[in-house]
This record gives C-alpha cells, structure tokens and sequence, in this order.
C-alpha cells in the first residue's frame, strides 16, 4: 500500500478502520477503560495482550501473535528491517489511535514503540501508550 499510495493512504486507511471499530464499540454500549479497550482490540486481531498501567498517563503494551504476522498490516518481510519505522507510523500506531481517539475524545494518545514484529523478526509488539489529557 505504501509503494502504490504514498505514506498517507495506509495512514488514512487504517486510522479509519480503528475509528471505525471505536465507533461499533460505542454504538453498543461498551464502556470500557482504556486498558481494556487496548484488551479488546488485540483479542480482536488473534493477539495475545498484557496490559500494564504504569501510572495516570502511562500504559505498557506486550502483544504476542501466533505468528511472524500483523493482523492489521500482513506479512513482514525480515529481509528489509529498514521498513519498520513506515510501517508503525503508517499501519499499526493510526489503527491503534483512530480506535483509542473514538472511544476516548478527551484524551491524545502518543507511544514509545519497544518492539515491534517487523523490528525483530518475531511475534511480539511491546509499546509504552502515553496518554495526556487534552487542553480545552
């Protein structure tokens, strides 16, 4: 996607396919924190998750997967590691956001990426989630 549209068509894409699962989230009732909205949204994807709240403005993010896969950008080539930073800024983070800012308007969401499957080659995703309340 990225070589056919440029860097902002699979941003666009797959922040609105994170909204838009915020979005059926909401439309049947689910009220969930923020650690169990992250929960739910790597259960969805055949992920393993452990949430952890660091503190107020802060969560640790551990996914494992069954496979050198991403549910959400396919298959990794661990031939070119050099796509890695691409690949989250366009792929895995806007999905991640356009999710979180649906359920949770009055926050902004911001991420220290640890890990990732395309980064090491294995089956693991581990990111810190900031969180900051946003200035009215």
């Amino acid at each position: 996607m990225i070589d056919i549209g440029g860097k902002n068509l699979p941003k666009a894409i797959s922040s609105k396919s994170g909204a838009k699962l915020g979005k059926m989230y909401k439309a049947r009732g689910l009220t969930l924190d923020i650690g169990t909205a992250l929960k739910q949204i790597y259960i969805a994807l055949n992920g393993k998750p452990a949430i952890k709240k660091l503190d107020d403005d802060n969560y640790e993010v551990l996914v494992k997967f069954g496979k050198k896969f991403c549910p959400i950008g396919g298959s990794i080539n661990p031939n070119n590691p050099s796509r890695t930073l691409i690949f989250q800024e366009n792929i895995c983070i806007p999905y991640m956001r356009g999710f979180l800012n649906e359920l949770f308007p009055q926050f902004v969401f911001g991420e220290d990426i640890l890990n990732c499957i395309p980064q090491n080659n294995q089956r693991t995703c581990h990111y810190i989630l900031k969180i900051e309340k946003k200035k009215v």
